[in-house]
C-alpha cells in the first residue's frame, strides 16, 4: 500500500528536462521557484478581494493557509497554488451589495454563501473519492476541459489589457514587461530560465523605476506606504452570516469551481505525462475545504490557480514541494503589511504585462489538451462545442436568472457541456436514422 506522501526524488540542479510533481529540487531553487509563484499569484489574489471589499492581506494569508490544506488533503500529489477565485466576483458583489470602494459592510452575508458554496464544493469532492470520475469525464471530455481551460485564459485577457491606463507610457511599459519576461525566456539557461516571470518582473520593476523616479519620465514609484507600514500586524478577520437570499445567489458557483479544477488537473496531467484522475476527487474536497475556512475567517472564495499553471508549463516544474514554499511565503506576507506594501509597489504597467503573458499561457494550456487528447476539430461536434465555448467565454456572455448573474466563464462551462451533450446524442441519433 502506498504512503499517503510521495518520496520525493532529488533531481540534479543542471538537469533541463520536466521535474516531476513526486521530484524535488534543492531547497534554494525549491525557496526561489516557491516566490516565483507566490509572485505569479499575487496580482489575482489581491486584485479579486479589493473588487469585492475583502481585506486583500487576508486574503493572500488564507491562500497561503488553504494551499498548505490542499497539500496535505491531496497527498502531495498534484502540483496546485490556492489563490482568490474571480468567480465570485460578481455574485458576491450581488448578494452584499457592496458600492464598489471601501470595505464591504455586507461582508458576512457574502462570507455564509461562500462557506456553503465551499461545502457543495466538498460534497462533490466526496462523491467523486467514492464514485470515481465517469461521470464527470461525460460530462467533461477533453474537447469541453480544454476549451473551458482556454476561455479560462479568454476571458481574463480584458482584464490584463483593462489594466494599462490610457496613456502611451503605461502601454510602453507594459510591453517593455512583456520583451523583458520573453528575454528571460529565451536568453537565460538553467535555474535562472526556469525563473524566467519573477527575472523578467525584477527586471521591468528596476526599469521602471529607472526610468521614473530617476529620470522623471513617468508617474513614479510611492515608496511613503511602505516606510509607513508595520513590520507585523493582523489583517481584518470578519464573521460570516448565513441567509438564503446569499447562499442560493453564491453556492452555484461550486460548479463552475469543479469545471475550472479538473479542467486545471487534466491540464498539468496532460503537460507532466502523469495521471492525476485518481486525485481528483481529493483536489476537489481540498479546494472545498479551503474555501469553508477562507469564509470563516473572512476571506475570498479560493481555487486552483490558472496563473501558476502557466508558470509551472513554462519554467517545466511541477514539483509540489514549490506550492508549500510559495504557500509559507504567502502566509508570511498576510502578516506583514509592510512586505504588502512593498509588493503593492509594483507598478500597474508592469504587473498587466506580466498579467497577458500569463493569461495567453494559460489559453495555450488548453489547446495543449486539445493536442495531447488528439482532439478532432474536423468533427463538427467538437468543433462547434470549441468554437461557442471560446467566443461565449472571450467575450463574457453573461446571463440574469432572477438576481443571479452567471458571467462569461459560467456561461461558457454551462455552455460547452450542454451543448456537448446535446450535439453528441444528437450525433448518435443521425448516425442511427
Amino acid at each position: 500500500m502506498s504512503s499517503w506522501f510521495p518520496h520525493w526524488r532529488r533531481v540534479s540542479p543542471s538537469r533541463d528536462g520536466l521535474v516531476a510533481p513526486d521530484e524535488r529540487l534543492s531547497t534554494p531553487q525549491t525557496l526561489l521557484m516557491g516566490i516565483q509563484h507566490a509572485v505569479a499569484m499575487f496580482g489575482s489574489t489581491v486584485l479579486a478581494p479589493l473588487l469585492m471589499g475583502f481585506d486583500p492581506n487576508l486574503a493572500i494569508l488564507m491562500s497561503g493557509i488553504g494551499t498548505l490544506l490542499f497539500f496535505v488533503i491531496v497527498g502531495g500529489r498534484v502540483p496546485s497554488y490556492l489563490g482568490s477565485s474571480f468567480a465570485f466576483i460578481g455574485v458576491v458583489i450581488a448578494a452584499s451589495g457592496y458600492a464598489g470602494s471601501g470595505a464591504n459592510p455586507g461582508i458576512g452575508l457574502a462570507l455564509g454563501g461562500i462557506i456553503v458554496c465551499g461545502l457543495i464544493y466538498a460534497l462533490v469532492g466526496l462523491v467523486v473519492m467514492a464514485l470515481g470520475t465517469r461521470w464527470i469525464e461525460v460530462l467533461l471530455p477533453p474537447v469541453v476541459t480544454g476549451a473551458i481551460v482556454m476561455t479560462i485564459g479568454l476571458n481574463l485577457a480584458p482584464v490584463a489589457v483593462s489594466s494599462v491606463a490610457d496613456s502611451s507610457f503605461d502601454a510602453a511599459m507594459a510591453l517593455v514587461t512583456i520583451l523583458c519576461i520573453g528575454l528571460a525566456a529565451v536568453l537565460t539557461r538553467g535555474m535562472l530560465q526556469r525563473l524566467l516571470i519573477l527575472v523578467g518582473l525584477v527586471a521591468a520593476y528596476a526599469l521602471y523605476a529607472l526610468v521614473t523616479n530617476g529620470l522623471g519620465l513617468g508617474p513614479a514609484i510611492d515608496f511613503t506606504p511602505v516606510a509607513e507600514a508595520a513590520w507585523l500586524g493582523m489583517p481584518t478577520f470578519s464573521t460570516p452570516t448565513f441567509t438564503w437570499h446569499a447562499t442560493i445567489l453564491i453556492a452555484p458557483v461550486a460548479v463552475i469551481l469543479v469545471a475550472e479544477n479538473l479542467g486545471h488537473i487534466k491540464a498539468v496531467g496532460a503537460m507532466t505525462g502523469r495521471n492525476l484522475d485518481p486525485y481528483i476527487g481529493r483536489a476537489f474536497l481540498g479546494d472545498g475545504i479551503a474555501t469553508m475556512v477562507s469564509g470563516s475567517a473572512g476571506g475570498t472564495g479560493v481555487t486552483t490557480y490558472a496563473e501558476n499553471i502557466g508558470v509551472m508549463a513554462v519554467t517545466r516544474v511541477y514539483s509540489t514541494l514549490i506550492f508549500v514554499a510559495a504557500a509559507a511565503f504567502a502566509i508570511l506576507l498576510g502578516f506583514s503589511p509592510r512586505f504588502g506594501a512593498l509588493i503593492q509597489t509594483i507598478p500597474g504597467p508592469v504587473l498587466a504585462g506580466a498579467s497577458i503573458v500569463v493569461f495567453g499561457l494559460i489559453a495555450v494550456a488548453g489547446a495543449r489538451i486539445w493536442i495531447q487528447n488528439q482532439v478532432d476539430l474536423s468533427d463538427n461536434t467538437n468543433l462547434i462545442v470549441a468554437a461557442v465555448t471560446l467566443v461565449l467565454g472571450a467575450g463574457n456572455f453573461s446571463i440574469d436568472f432572477g438576481g443571479f448573474t452567471l458571467d462569461g466563464i459560467g456561461t461558457a462551462t454551462f455552455g460547452a457541456i450542454g451543448l456537448h451533450l446535446l450535439l453528441r446524442r444528437g450525433a448518435r441519433l443521425g448516425r442511427r436514422g
